[in-house]
């Protein structure tokens, strides 16, 4: 018999919002007998059925729903989900550049799965989840027939959930480097070695968003990482560009990207810490048109909120000195707990500080393939301004 686990007075709250996530302190009790993974019948105080959901007590996020209704969570459960992911995918995305599957947002707590030219990349945070990894694997084959899938599982969070940090072949072959194509431009990624799964696919269409504001610029591409920005401005005609990463590695990557696409004429990559070269270049008056602000996340815990909005605004406050007037400020953020109106509002607290005026021409997401849940706002992570910056 499935084991119950029955949560504290009012904490039903949270499932019927549609959070899927229920912590290990709004739990009253475990009935019956289960083994950490387990799949359990979430309760309410008051005995009533909630949800499904794989339990873990070594976590904070002790639960996680799979299904609000009492159905089996099995290898054919698991093959419908996936199905659905990729269909949702079908409608809009190019499955060869694509996150096939994301997390929570598919129904799949955890588990997250990208698509680069023929090579799948597989990561999974959970150990519920993990125990699923053969039947994910059999349905992505089934869905997508990939010549391979690279498991990408070295990630510390995974010891939290009691789980080892491992990388390795899933099936098929999978080289070093795999080349895949987003919005006509060409890139190689490291899906063995690179951040995460290799490459960052959720401003796919942020990049492909800076088309008009580029066009015969002069461009700085601050934490280019492998080059995506960068390349994307050079592809849409500016005249000059600039990638700054503080990695030599991510900065010759980012240059092979620039070769393969015949970039290397106008768009060039510095090893720098973006900071130091936006305070040096500040000093220096030096102006550009276009100034990219895309850095990794500043804080992974809400504790550390206000050093992380204290760091954007320095390099936006920089930045925003450093354009021409009616130049163009495009500022990212992928940190979760720095929520949209806290971005916006550090946004407008620097323009206050540089003394400019801006005028916003978009305020965007992350691309459809990282589908937002509206009940769960830690899924509405990637925040993407571009602003028109004028002096005043």
């Amino acid at each position: 018999m499935i084991a119950q686990a029955v949560l504290l007075p009012g904490k039903e709250k949270r499932v019927y919002s549609r959070h899927p996530w229920i912590f290990r302190s709004d739990i009253q009790e475990i009935r019956g007998e289960f083994t950490p993974g387990d799949i359990v019948d979430v309760q309410s105080s008051k005995g009533r059925f909630l949800a499904r959901a794989f339990y873990n007590p070594n976590s904070q996020i002790a639960l996680r729903v799979m299904s609000y209704h009492q159905e089996n969570i099995d290898r054919e459960f698991i093959f419908r989900r996936i199905h659905t992911a990729v269909e949702y995918r079908r409608q809009f995305a190019d499955l060869s550049s694509c996150r096939l599957v994301f997390a929570e947002s598919d129904g799949l707590p955890a588990l997250i799965v990208d698509s680069f030219g023929d090579t799948l990349v597989l990561q999974c945070l959970a150990l519920g989840m993990e125990r699923f990894k053969k039947d994910i694997t059999d349905a992505l084959i089934q869905e997508v027939s990939p010549r391979g899938i690279w498991e990408r599982n070295d990630v510390p969070v995974r010891r939290l959930e009691g789980l080892e940090m491992t990388t390795g072949l899933l099936y098929g072959t999978v080289p070093d480097r795999v080349q895949m194509t987003e919005n006509g431009i060409h890139f190689w990624v490291d899906v063995k070695e690179g951040q995460k799964t290799g490459y960052f696919l959720d401003q796919k269409e942020n990049r492909a968003a800076i088309a008009p504001y580029v066009k015969g610029k002069r461009v700085l591409d601050c934490f280019t990482h492998t080059g995506s920005f960068a390349l994307h401005a050079g592809f849409y005609g500016a005249s000059d560009v600039n990638g700054i990463d503080i990695s030599e590695y991510a900065c010759s990557f980012a240059a092979e990207n620039a070769r393969l696409n015949g970039l290397e004429d106008r768009v060039r990559f510095t090893a720098a810490n973006a900071f130091d070269l936006l305070a040096e270049e500040s000093r220096q008056k030096k102006k550009y048109d276009v100034i990219i602000l895309d850095p990794p996340a500043f804080t992974k815990t809400r504790g550390a909120l206000e050093n992380a909005l204290r760091g954007y605004k320095e390099i936006n406050l920089r930045a925003m000195k450093m354009l021409e007037p009616g130049g163009f400020l495009i500022t990212c953020s992928c940190s979760q707990h720095v929520l949209p109106e806290m971005f916006q509002q550090m946004v407008r607290d620097a323009a206050s500080d540089a003394k400019v005026l801006l005028r916003q021409a978009e305020f965007r997401a992350q691309a459809k393939d990282h589908p937002i849940l509206p009940s769960a706002p830690e899924t509405h992570y990637l925040k993407c301004g571009i602003y028109q910056v004028f002096p005043v």
